[in-house]
């Protein structure tokens, strides 16, 4: 649903999420008033609250917007401030001392100027010493960092900063949903996949006051876990693909004849892990194709080499090659059965080739059905 911005709102809405902050809270009112106040910026400050502390009288003692929704979850605070934000802008920080709202109006000034989203680069400004601990600084920011950067093709070199902002339309063009910490990866995510006009802006950070909330590994592998499903080129084609090579050179490596390494003589036991793993990496390429499928025609991605790549390749070529795959391993598996007759039921020596058509039924059934599921998730919703 996309917010009408009604003509008296303000130009700015700043939200911060809240959980217990009543050291830091109301420095951090007093210094956003300031600065509001003396560059003139037409602005309402949300404090989307789930604490047990003191902090919603401080809040409203200040005389800001109080949202109270008790409702544990970094991302599932945004949400909930979100819903009553009226401006035009929206910026986003921490009210824990850690972050200087001096920097509001470079935000805003970016925005001003046409950026869609303008997020903080603490490495580019002065980390104070123990606002960051060591093994955020370096290895976990600047890894996932990384990771984004490959995954999504962006230059942003801060993807956790928590200082952020956002135009009202770059907003609802995003349609964020997640409730925890990985809810700052996924703003940053789709906004490169929206091809939004995005900036970085150097910041200062400062020792965060009161207890932290972050659990290093457990907020960790939620960021990842979301930049490997909204990336299905790494976590499904790639080492599918790998996979699949694999298992088809080492397979056709020892069908030929019965290869050494080491002096260890191979007989036709490796076909077995070879014809595995040609079968599972053929599933968990195909799984790639799922996912991207459904990006596209559910989620709003854009694809032109997956829509290209439909063209050629519709559910009746896909259906064929799978029949054509699935007779050949069927088609062995006769020559077998016949050749088992002719020796009287006897004793055959026919392994290789047995593990060979095997291969074949199960990629070709595997094609077969994956192209009409396929094609189920190429109909797009309206």
């Amino acid at each position: 649903m996309v917010f009408k911005i009604p003509k008296d709102s303000p130009e700015l809405s700043i939200i911060l999420p809240c959980r217990n902050e009543e050291q830091a809270l109301e420095g951090c009112l007093l210094q956003i008033r300031s600065i509001t106040n003396s560059c003139s910026i037409h602005s309402e400050i949300i404090v989307s609250d789930s604490s047990t502390d003191h902090s919603p009288e401080i809040a409203k003692k200040r005389g800001v917007v109080l949202v109270k929704h008790d409702k544990e979850g970094y991302g599932q605070a945004y949400l909930e401030g979100f819903k009553v934000a009226s401006g035009k802008y929206i910026f986003c920080a921490d009210p824990d001392g850690s972050y200087d709202f001096a920097e509001i109006p470079n935000f805003l000034n970016y925005l001003r100027e046409g950026y869609d989203f303008v997020i903080g680069n603490r490495f580019k400004g002065r980390i104070a010493p123990g606002a960051m601990p060591l093994l955020h600084r370096y290895i976990g920011n600047p890894l996932f960092s990384f990771l984004l950067r490959i995954f999504f093709k962006t230059k942003i070199s801060d993807v956790h900063c928590g200082m952020r902002a956002l135009s009202r339309e770059a907003l609802d063009k995003l349609h964020l949903k997640t409730l925890g910490m990985e809810f700052a990866s996924e703003m940053v995510i789709k906004a490169v996949k929206k091809k939004l006009k995005i900036q970085e802006s150097p910041i200062n950070y400062y020792k965060r006051r009161g207890k932290s909330k972050l659990r290093s590994f457990a907020d960790g592998w939620r960021h990842l876990r979301f930049m490997l499903l909204y990336s299905p080129f790494f976590l499904f084609f790639v080492p599918g693909l790998v996979l699949f090579l694999f298992g088809i050179i080492l397979m056709g490596w020892l069908y030929a004849g019965s290869p050494a390494i080491l002096g260890i003589k191979l007989f036709y036991h490796p076909m077995f892990f070879a014809s595995v793993s040609a079968i599972v990496g053929y599933q968990i390429v195909i799984f790639a194709l799922f996912a991207k499928t459904y990006a596209v025609t559910h989620l709003g991605e854009d694809s032109p080499r997956l829509q290209s790549l439909y063209r050629y390749v519709t559910i009746e070529k896909a259906g064929t090659a799978g029949i054509l795959i699935l007779l050949s391993g069927i088609i062995i598996y006769t020559f077998i059965f016949l050749k088992w007759i002719k020796s009287g039921f006897g004793a055959l020596h026919e392994v290789k080739m047995s593990i060979v058509a095997l291969t074949f039924i199960a990629i070709g059934t595997q094609t077969i059905f994956s192209s009409f599921m396929l094609s189920m998730l190429g109909i797009k919703e309206r």
